[in-house]
This record gives structure tokens, sequence and C-alpha cells, in this order.
């Protein structure tokens, strides 16, 4: 390893609107057109129902509860989240959509309490209310003062990556796109001259070629580049080959780490060549506390990623996971049984790591190359 390692925090889905929009100080409205609720105010009756009261309102912070605790303590160099909701006021619901992720621009200091770095935006969810709604929603985070990435008022704006300067000259490059197979619509590629999402039809070596093109168009030496990629099924831990070798296509191409999201519960870990892939980091706030089905994943366990790396050659150094649990529509740590379960998981469904070893405190669990 070089001199100072440097920390990245990273998460699956951050999802503040419906039922998680409706306890924070300024609800919108709760309006629905699912064939399952037509209110989100419902979710958070489904979630009180299992385990407790929720506050209403609760407080901004209320949603990340012990995460954010975490996170002062380990003061990573950059935290990356994939923000999976359409921040608007806007009421025109996309029609080829089921549901609809929604929240009130007043309860952006919600998404601020936890100081992102960058919010990726290549989702099925961010024009869940259409073009107008992903307007919006950047207004909204570019006036909150919030860089994100994978969306945009036209092409070349999605493809753009966020940049986060550090003190010592170096730069994090986080590129976001998001593919079908995570349910999003081709319809909402920003192409031509129209807004949308960077959307890569599939994970082949094309597709990888040319991501990985516009990251030497712009990464420097000393520079670290995430590939943020919103991709696979709700549910399962597969990973197909081509997803597989789309992931080590970029990492042999000049990108150091794949942060893939979009599964509700945490997918393959592999170390490949010295870099890390994350297929899928599994949800990390929303309201789905009371939903009941696939109990088996256990969506209940959201995980929190602390990924540190060698800012010279962005090698591995270790991926340091802190398991929390959603309860009341805030996460807590986990018990130490539940981090067992997640210990065993893991060890069972990554590759090129170390038994997986857990630490204090809070049960922590640490991932390092083989």
């Amino acid at each position: 390893m070089g001199g100072d390692l440097l920390t990245l925090f990273l998460c699956g889905d951050v999802m503040l609107g419906r039922g998680v929009d409706q306890i924070l100080p300024h609800p919108g409205d709760p309006a629905l057109r699912e064939g399952y609720l037509r209110d989100a105010r419902a979710y958070v009756e489904l979630a009180a129902a299992k385990n407790g009261p929720v506050p209403c309102p609760a407080g901004f912070a209320w949603p990340w509860g012990d995460a954010l605790e975490v996170l002062d303590e380990a003061a990573p160099a950059a935290r990356v989240l994939n923000l999976e909701t359409s921040v608007t006021r806007y009421a025109g619901f996309a029609p080829e959509k089921e549901i609809h992720y929604r929240m009130n621009p007043a309860n952006l200091p919600c998404l601020a309490a936890a100081r992102p770095d960058v919010c990726v935006l290549a989702n099925n969810h961010v024009l869940d209310f259409g073009r107008q709604g992903l307007a919006d929603t950047l207004g909204a985070l570019a006036g909150a003062g919030l860089r994100t990435a994978g969306a945009g008022g036209d092409p070349d704006a999605a493809r753009r990556p966020a940049i986060v300067p550090l003190a010592d000259g170096r730069r994090i490059l986080v590129f976001s796109f998001g593919m079908p197979s995570s349910g999003i619509p081709r319809a909402w590629a920003a192409a031509g001259g129209d807004s949308g999402v960077d959307f890569v039809a599939r994970p082949s070596p094309a597709a990888a070629g040319e991501i990985i093109g516009r990251v030497r168009q712009v990464k420097r030496p000393g520079d670290i580049a995430v590939a943020s990629v919103h991709w696979g099924p709700n549910w399962g831990y597969h990973v197909t080959r081509s997803e597989a070798a789309f992931a080590r296509g970029l990492l042999e191409g000049g990108v150091d780490l794949v942060h893939g999201h979009s599964s509700h519960h945490p997918r393959a870990l592999e170390a490949y060549r010295g870099k890390l892939v994350i297929h899928g980091c599994g949800d990390f706030i929303d309201d789905y506390e009371g939903i009941t089905g696939y109990e088996e994943y256990r969506d209940d366990l959201r995980l929190l990623f602390l990924v540190t790396l060698d800012p010279d050659t962005g090698r591995l150094h270790d991926v340091r996971i802190v398991p929390l649990q959603a309860r009341r529509m805030r996460l807590r740590h986990a018990s130490r049984q539940d981090s067992r379960w997640l210990q065993g998981l893991l060890d069972r469904i990554s590759s090129g790591f170390r038994p997986c070893a857990a630490d204090e405190p809070e049960g922590t669990l640490t991932l390092r190359p083989a």
C-alpha cells in the first residue's frame, strides 16, 4: 500500500419518498396510484403495526438513525448514495410505472442530514413524475448544494460524472448509469435533446468500453473512479455471466470501484485483481418495513459500506460493513445474531476474500482480499 488510505461510504437505495416523506416535517401529497395502496400514509401504518409507533412528524434525521453516528466516527472522504425518489410537488404520475416515489422538496434537509457528497440518480424512480419531476429534482438538489450524477437535462449532462475534490488535490469521480434489468424504462434515457438518465441497454463489452472511454477522458493521476450502476432484479443472489464480465471489464479499463444497487437485499461482492465490485448494496432507507413476502432475504437488514482503498493505486484494502436494521422507519444497529447471519451470507455469496471477520464495535463485518 501507498500512503494514507482513502475511505468511501457507499450504500444502496435511499428512498425518502412515499411513506418516509409522510413522517417528515413537511409531508407532501400522499396520493398514490398503486394497486396495493392508494395513500402513502398507509405504509407508515404498516410499519407501526409491525414494530411500534412511528413519530409523526419525526425530525429530519430520524430515518438515518444510528447511521449518522457511524458516519461521523468513520469520517469517510466521500459519501455516495443512490437517491431512489423524485423530489417534486408535481402531480403528473408517469403512466408507464405502477409504483411512484415522490418527496416534498421542503423535506430535503432529511437527505442533507447524511451530508452526501454524491447522489446518483440513474435509477427506476427518478422520473416517476415525468421529465417535469426530473427537472424539479435536479433543481432542488442543485439548490441544496448537492452533487448529482446519472441524470440531466440532456445526454451530456446525464453522462457527466460528479467530481468530489479532496484536500490533497486528488478527486473522486462518480459515473452513474442504469440498465433495464432494474426496471428503468427505455423511454427514460437522455437522448437527442431530451432530459433523462444515463441508460445502458445491457451489460455488454461494447457498453463497458464506452464507459471506460469516458472515464479515461476525465481521470487524472491520483483520481479514484467509481462506476455506480443500477441493475439487476429486486430479489435473488444470482449474478449473470454478462454482469460479472461487465464489472470486471470496467475494473480492467481503469475504474477503481463498481458500486451496484437495485436489489432489495445485498448481492455478491467480488475482489477482482485487487479492486472491488459490489453487485448490489441492498436497500438502505425505505418504507417497506410492514410489507410481507421474501422474508428469507432479510430485507429488514441494511448494510452501511465503508470501503478503504489505496489512493495511489485504487487497490482495495478492506470493506467494513456495519449491519443496521429498519425499525419504526429508523435505522438502528442490528443484533449480534443478525450480524452473524450476515457474516455467513457474505461468505456464501462473495468471492476473492478471506473469511468475513466480525469485529467490534457493533458487530462490524470486515472483508479483506484473499
